[in-house]
This record gives C-alpha cells, sequence and structure tokens, in this order.
C-alpha cells in the first residue's frame, strides 16, 4: 500500500470513542486536492512533534494531539446527567452538549486537536509583615509560607487575631482553591496561540478555545493522551496530578495522529479517598459529581448558598480543593517536587473578609473581577464573604460585628439574608434585631430557619451600632456613636 501524502485530509470514526486507532486518510472530495489540482501551493503540515515542542518551549507542562472527531460519548453523558438535575443549573459544557462535544461545531472543517496542559501548583507568596495592628499571619497546616489575606481595609484599632478556623492574623480570612490565586488560564492562552499562530502561518486555520463553553477541555485532554479521569472528574496527569488548567486549538490541519499504544492507563485503582473527603459529597459515583452538592459551583451558582451546606463551606470564598488535595498521585507529585514556581506578588490564597465587606461594588469587582461572578453581580461575593465570616470568624471581634450590621442595613435582600445567618452562627442574634420585622421573604425564610451556632462562639465584649454613611451604606462604631 502506497504511502498517504503528509497532508491528506483524514476521515474520522464518527461512531467511536477512544479507539486508538490512526486515521484513515481520504483520497477524494479533498480541498486541497482541488486546490492542487488548480495549482495553488502546497500548505505543509506541521508533524506532532513540532506542535508539542513549540507547545513545551512556551511553558506548557503537557501537550499532545488528538483526532478531532465528536465526543459521542460524552454528550451523553451531559445529557443523561442534565435530564437528572446533576448539571444544578450549570451552564458551561451542560448547555449545549450537541456544540460542546464536537470540535467542529467550534471550527467547521475541524481535523485536529492540540490540547495543552498548563501547572498551577505554586509555593505561596510570602506573608505580609507584621504591624501593631496587624500581627504577622501564621502559615495554614500543609502550606508553608502561606500568604495571609490580601487587606483592602486598615483593621479596627485595637483588634486582634483570635485562633480559629481560617483565621489568619487580625481578620477573618476567606480561602481561595489553588487555581484561581492567580490568573493561570491567560499563559495557557498564550502558549496554545503560540501553537496557533504556527499553523496559521502554514495557511491553516486555528481557534484557541481556554475557559471556554464551546469544547468539553477534559475529554480533549484524554483523547490527546494527556491523563486520565480520576473518581473526581479530573484529569489526572502521569506522575503529576490533576493541578492544571486545560485549553485546545482546533485547527482544520489534517495533523498525524499517532495515538500511544493504550491510553493513559488509569491510576486511581481501588482508592476512593476524593468520595469520601468531600465535604458535601457531591461526588456521587466514580467521575460523577452532582454539582448541587459541589461547593465549588455554589460558590459560583445565582440565588441564596444553600443552607444546608453553609457549615460545610467553611471559610472557603472560590473554589474547593479538598479532593485533590486528599488525591495519592498529587501527595506523590508533591513529595517529588515540594517546590514549585512561586506564585506572583499579586496571588490570593485568601481574602481578609472584612475588606470584602466594605468594599464598593466597583472595588470588588476591580480586585475579583477575574473570578466567575454571576452576572458579574458583587451581591454574590459578598453572599460567600457572609457565610465564610459566620464560619470562621470571631463573635467577640468589634469589627465582626460592625460587618454584620452593615450587611444586616444593606438594600439587597440577599446580603442581609446571608448576615442573618451569620451572626446567628456566630451566636450573635443581638445584632439581627434590626430586621426582626423585614418584609422581604427571603429575610423572613433566613430568620424562620435554625441555625447551628459555632461551639467556639463567644459573646461580643464591646457594645456596636449602626448608622448611614453619606453615601447610603450602613456605617457602625464600636462604641455606639456615629460618624
Amino acid at each position: 500500500m502506497s504511502a498517504a501524502p503528509a497532508d491528506a485530509p483524514v476521515v474520522v470514526d464518527r461512531g467511536g470513542r477512544h479507539h486508538g486507532g490512526v486515521p484513515a486518510p481520504a483520497a477524494d472530495a479533498s480541498r486541497d486536492a482541488r486546490r492542487r489540482g488548480r495549482g495553488a501551493p502546497l500548505r505543509r503540515v506541521p508533524a506532532p512533534g513540532e506542535v508539542e515542542a513549540l507547545g513545551r518551549a512556551a511553558g506548557l507542562a503537557a501537550v499532545g494531539v488528538a483526532p478531532a472527531a465528536p465526543f459521542l460519548t460524552t454528550r451523553r453523558h451531559l445529557e443523561r446527567r442534565k435530564a437528572a438535575g446533576l448539571h444544578g443549573g450549570m451552564s458551561f459544557t451542560y448547555r449545549r452538549p450537541e456544540r460542546s462535544t464536537d470540535p467542529g461545531a467550534a471550527l467547521p472543517g475541524a481535523q485536529a486537536l492540540v490540547v495543552g496542559a498548563w501547572a498551577y501548583r505554586r509555593t505561596a507568596p510570602a506573608p505580609p509583615p507584621a504591624s501593631p495592628d496587624r500581627p504577622a499571619p501564621p502559615a495554614p497546616p500543609g502550606a508553608p509560607g502561606s500568604a495571609g489575606p490580601v487587606a483592602w481595609a486598615t483593621p479596627a484599632p485595637g483588634s486582634q487575631a483570635v485562633p480559629s478556623p481560617g483565621r489568619t492574623g487580625a481578620a477573618p480570612a476567606g480561602t481561595v482553591a489553588r487555581y484561581a490565586w492567580e490568573d493561570h488560564y491567560g499563559p495557557l492562552r498564550a502558549g496554545l496561540r503560540e501553537i496557533a499562530a504556527a499553523l496559521k502561518a502554514e495557511g491553516w486555520r486555528a481557534r484557541v478555545l481556554v475557559d471556554d463553553n464551546a469544547l468539553h477541555d477534559r475529554e480533549a485532554a484524554y483523547r490527546a493522551g494527556l491523563g486520565w479521569y480520576g473518581k473526581n472528574a479530573n484529569l489526572l496527569l502521569p506522575g503529576s496530578g490533576s493541578w492544571f488548567v486545560l485549553g485546545s486549538v482546533v485547527t482544520d490541519a489534517p495533523i498525524e495522529v499517532t495515538p500511544p499504544a493504550e491510553r493513559v492507563a488509569d491510576g486511581c485503582g481501588a482508592c476512593t479517598r476524593c468520595l469520601t473527603a468531600c465535604p458535601t459529597g457531591a461526588i456521587v459515583a466514580p467521575g460523577v459529581v452532582d454539582a448541587r452538592r459541589c461547593l465549588a459551583w455554589l460558590l459560583q451558582a445565582e440565588g441564596p448558598f444553600p443552607p444546608e451546606h453553609r457549615v460545610a463551606l467553611g471559610g472557603r470564598i472560590y473554589g474547593c480543593d479538598d479532593c485533590q488535595e486528599v488525591c495519592p498521585p498529587n501527595r506523590r507529585a508533591e513529595r517529588l517536587d515540594p517546590h514549585p514556581a512561586a506564585a506572583g506578588s499579586g496571588a490570593q490564597p485568601s481574602v481578609d473578609l472584612l475588606a470584602m465587606l466594605a468594599a464598593s461594588d466597583d472595588e470588588l469587582l476591580a480586585r475579583l473581577g477575574r473570578w466567575y461572578v454571576p452576572r458579574r453581580d458583587p451581591r454574590y461575593l459578598r453572599r460567600n464573604a457572609l457565610v465564610a465570616l459566620g464560619n470562621v470568624g470571631d463573635a467577640a471581634d468589634p469589627a465582626v460585628a460592625r460587618a454584620l450590621l452593615w450587611a444586616l442595613a444593606e438594600p439587597d435582600a440577599i446580603v442581609r439574608g446571608h448576615a442573618v445567618w451569620a451572626a446567628r452562627r456566630l451566636g450573635r442574634p443581638d445584632l439581627i434585631a434590626t430586621v426582626a420585622d423585614d418584609p422581604d421573604p427571603l429575610v423572613r425564610a433566613e430568620l424562620a430557619t435554625a441555625v447551628p451556632v459555632r461551639p467556639d462562639s463567644r459573646p461580643a465584649a464591646v457594645p456596636v451600632a449602626a448608622g448611614r454613611d453619606d453615601g447610603g451604606r450602613a456605617a457602625v462604631t464600636a462604641d455606639g456613636g456615629e460618624r
């Protein structure tokens, strides 16, 4: 059998999944064949090794190539889970499974996917220097040198650190999932653009898809041989674990796809640590996550935070890493490489909850706007901060009481309702007297719902009072006066 020319288009089996076969070259109906017949110059097809080397040179941790066949089995999974309600209202790849599982919908005539992974495991930046009003925060367990909260506001004079879960320094801190400490999608996108530019220079079309609902990125990476699916539904790279963000270049270049003899072998075995470690039991079966219980998704969803999961949220304000932190391949990777690259100076492993609540809408979006915020509405950042504050704040701290009184006086019922929960969680029912007759149904529901009081809560030692500032926002003082 004669060898097919390097630039021959490929025909992909559209009904199979992970079959591992090399797509067969087609000898007819080829646009390139028609162009050659008209005397058009040939377009060179880069070899897989070339595009992989480009991605590596741009800082990508892993690069692979896969045929651009539709992900038919993945589509069926998405449709069935959506019908069962497991998507929990999440759009992303669930919105239009027929689109997010077909590379050809993102780029008509797509022939290949070049998939890249960017590592985001980083050493946390150094904590801020100590000051008389704000002691240097201790490093959380398991995170040597971890940074304290990013302060947006001056702490209340005399406020002192009180040890409690999630507490760093003089202010209660909300924790952030590792992938969101800083922007990791930017460098991933830049690396993939290097590959796309090289393909375009050869005359091919190419589209970069990063954090995009147009393509199911984990399935693309799986097909490209980058890793295997863990029982927490993340993709794990051999020897490196799951601390990666993923993206693809969809191209009409018929890059020769030579899959490995076997797909990346499952590395989980009988391990079920991620299932048992999930604080809400959201991993309902190996590889199946119920988004209605997943804290990472609930922090991004609209509406009130589900009361049944608020205690489990702890001090988290964005993302949840529990299922990854207990994963043996991740722990093994950390033992082999205990000192990854340092996070940037602007990285945010945690955020000052009181500063979040004191910030204006514009300030919140300017500082945290790269996170996914439903409808770009800062109310949801405040909602999350209030639940976290109820779980990790100090009931005796006047600054915490002032923040709650401000939130209880907000025009937004979502904010007032979650402030009710936080105050009661901290054992401060005295603070909610101002909303005892609140007519809003959401606030009424919060007032009527039982809240488990934290066993470590203590009554406040300093009286607080609320007022309004010139901008119509609540203003409170530790001595009961006005400002």
